[in-house]
Parts: structure tokens; sequence; C-alpha cells
């Protein structure tokens, strides 16, 4: 079956910056539903776009169609006495973005009385490169579609 529009696409993905540095090796199965459901960045689905079981390819994306740029408006402090007790570095809390909607920011240090924080994802900023080799495709289901996003095996569980 080739990757068309509400298929269920499994793939292996080893994401690396555009200078090799690993961020996932890229061992186990990813899967999505194909078709513009923003569960990819575009660009990598118009690479896989037509494609089978058993296709690899290199794509690589500027910053501005992978993670985007840092917006360093999106760093910011809460006082340590309103942060949510068990929350340490590294965890995320979600609050108001500078837009009033809520946002995830990633605690990048406590700081005596202050709490660093960053609504930024972690790899804003850098160019990327993702090896991809295509595993299996399927026909989604009709509930996976309805909900935009693959359900068991290597995909999301409710």
């Amino acid at each position: 079956m080739k990757i068309e529009k509400n298929t269920a696409v499994t793939l292996l993905m080893k994401v690396t910056d555009t200078q090799g540095f690993v961020f996932d090796e890229g061992k186990q199965p990813t899967a999505y539903l194909h078709g513009g459901y923003d569960n990819l960045f575009p660009k990598i689905e118009a690479a896989l776009e037509g494609q089978e079981p058993g296709y690899q390819t290199t794509v690589e994306l500027a910053t501005e169609d992978a993670f985007g740029e840092r917006d360093e408006a999106l760093v910011t402090t809460m006082p340590k006495a309103e942060f949510p007790p068990g929350v340490k570095v590294g965890g995320q809390i979600q609050r108001r973005g500078p837009d009033g909607e809520p946002r995830y920011y990633f605690v990048t240090k406590i700081k005596g009385p202050t709490v660093l924080l960053d609504g930024n994802h972690p790899l804003c900023g850098k160019a990327m490169r993702f090896i991809l080799k295509v595993i299996d495709v399927r026909a989604a289901t009709a509930e996976e579609i309805e909900h935009q996003h693959v359900h068991g095996e290597h995909g999301h569980h409710h």
C-alpha cells in the first residue's frame, strides 16, 4: 500500500541536527496518521507521499520548517512559592503564555526564590535532519481519522 491521505504509517525516524548530533536514535517505531493532521512536519509528509514500506530517505529541515526560531518572550520566571510541588528541573508546567493562551513551559533552573521557565521547544533554533525508513502502511480506521492520530501498536492508546 502507498502512503496517501488517511493511511497509518509506521516508520523508524532517526533525528539529528545538521552537524550529526543525535537527539533520537530512531530504534523504536513510531506511527502517525498521514494527510495533513499536523502529526509530522509538512515537508516530511511531502517526502513520504506516495511511498511504500521499505522506502528510505533523509529530509533536512531549516529552522523555520522544524521547531522554529527561539522566542525570548517565552523565557520567563515565577516565584518558587507559586511553583507546584513535585516538579523538578527538566519537567514541564502549564501556564498562560504572552498571548494569554495556555502553553507548556520547561523548568530550566530553580535559583533561590525564583523558578526559570522556557516555553520554547528544546530544539528551537536548530536545523534538523530526519533519517526515515517506512516499516508499514495501512488504511487508517474511521476512529483514527476522527481522532486525527493513530491508535494501537506504536501509536496513541486511549
